[in-house]
């Protein structure tokens, strides 16, 4: 897994070494690299896995052409002169 960067005609170190760091990026390795810089318990990593495979919930009736995204109204729970804001 070896990145490889030749020097490009009239490109300066600055520009190669963003390069470098965008090709880090496509291959993984800033992420294994931070994954790896502190011990993960095996039990931890088994949870880590299935959150990311457990399936995520979809959202119905999202319109994305404005409006509020809440359905709830605009009043308070018991009205507009609830008084208070205990609970």
């Amino acid at each position: 897994m070896a990145i490889r960067i030749k020097a490009r005609s009239g490109e300066s170190v600055e520009q190669m070494l963003r390069r470098f760091k965008k090709l880090c990026e496509k291959e993984g390795l800033t992420k294994d690299v931070k994954r790896k810089a502190h011990y993960e318990k095996p039990s931890e990593r088994k949870r880590r896995d299935a959150r990311r495979f457990e399936p995520r919930p979809v959202r119905v009736g999202s319109d994305r052409q404005g409006g509020s995204a809440s359905k709830r109204p605009a009043k308070g729970p018991r009205g507009p002169r609830s008084g208070g804001g205990g609970f």
